[in-house]
């Protein structure tokens, strides 16, 4: 079986992590390939891990038809030089790109939603683009897998595809030894993990940190195009000796480990792979009650869940996590136990070749 991979963005993310173990585990028994619609981190560790990959620099924060077009052909060019048994795209701008080359060549295609572009708390006139695109993109794929409950309800609410054509597939990550050491520190430390981008909710975690009762340090992992403005926002507000900016990183299970608390303050999610670290490292978890945060995180057990942009629920669940250890010591531990019990790599690959399986047979 040759499988062909495409991704929309190639830096560090959900989807790529999804993505780069999907190459690597399916290296031991397939050839595979991958292409991204820009050039970045996972062209490289693909390629080290032995894959042929393509960047294909295309803009992918709209829908272009000139570029999106060009992008198609390129593609195509790829498919047919490659000759992939199937395409499994990733993301909205892989996934249209993808299908359109599908119906072109007759190659089967698997799309992979994380996170459908028109979820809660997308903007309106971009949602009702995203619906009609996908209505239409949906009859040229074999198989839509959802990352999580909430997508696929949200794809049938919306008529996207019938429900036999979907199927839910949680992400998942491989086990790791780098778990929350629990020390004690002057400060205790919160992280949150996310690309400074409109999906993600900083101005309400500025806002909740500022209300603290409890002196903590704050660490924000991450890069993206709304950096500068939560900085000045945080300068704005006098707590730049609260909040560390520490940009885009790899060592981010260290970071956890080394860390009391996660948060993920956001205005959409699809199924977030940073939840997921946080619970494998031990971390309670503090998140918007968003997407498909709500089957990773059990709230008031592993962590809580809070109403989106709402800075005082916020502040009021992190002043109760930051003023109480033993709290804080339990919820991560059920964090973790839940992480191990369903959320393991292993479950995740023998659905999706199950999904290859199907189709291919």
């Amino acid at each position: 079986m040759r499988i062909l991979y495409v991704v929309t963005r190639a830096g560090l993310g959900g989807a790529q992590t999804h993505v780069l173990d999907l190459v690597r585990y399916g290296l031991r028994r397939r050839e595979v390939g991958l292409v991204s619609f820009e050039n970045g981190p996972l062209i490289e560790e693909a390629t080290k891990l032995g894959a042929s990959a393509w960047a294909i620099p295309t803009p992918v924060n709209s829908i272009n038809l000139f570029y999106d077009a060009r992008a198609a052909a390129r593609l195509g060019r790829i498919t047919r030089s490659f000759q992939p048994d199937l395409i499994h795209a990733h993301s909205t701008k892989a996934g249209v790109v993808s299908r359109i080359v599908s119906c072109i060549q007759g190659v089967p295609v698997v799309f992979t939603a994380h996170g459908w572009a028109f979820t809660e708390g997308v903007p309106p006139h971009r949602a009702k683009l995203a619906v009609w695109t996908e209505r239409i993109t949906a009859r040229a794929a074999r198989r839509i897998i959802c990352v999580s409950h909430y997508d696929y309800e949200l794809a049938l609410r919306h008529h996207v595809a019938e429900p036999e054509k979907m199927v839910v597939i949680h992400n998942a990550l491989e086990d790791c030894a780098l778990v929350c050491s629990y020390r004690e520190r002057r400060k205790p430390r919160g992280v949150m993990v996310a690309r400074f981008s409109p999906q993600k909710d900083f101005e309400s975690l500025i806002a909740a940190v500022s209300l603290l009762q409890t002196k903590i340090e704050l660490l924000l992992v991450g890069g993206g195009e709304n950096l500068q403005a939560v900085r000045e926002t945080a300068s704005e507000m006098g707590l730049t000796d609260r909040v560390r900016f520490l940009g885009a990183r790899t060592d981010v299970p260290h970071i956890l480990a080394d860390s009391d608390l996660f948060i993920l303050a956001s205005n959409w999610e699809g199924f977030p792979y940073s939840v997921l670290e946080a619970m494998r490292a031990g971390l309670p978890v503090v998140a918007s009650n968003v997407g498909g945060v709500p089957e990773a995180v059990e709230d008031g057990v592993t962590g809580y869940l809070v109403p989106p942009r709402n800075a005082h629920a916020l502040a009021e669940k992190l002043d109760l996590l930051f003023s109480n250890r033993e709290l804080r010591l339990s919820m991560g531990l059920a964090g973790r136990k839940r992480f191990l019990e369903r959320f393991t790599i292993d479950k995740m690959l023998e659905a999706v070749d199950k999904v290859y399986e199907g189709i291919l047979s």
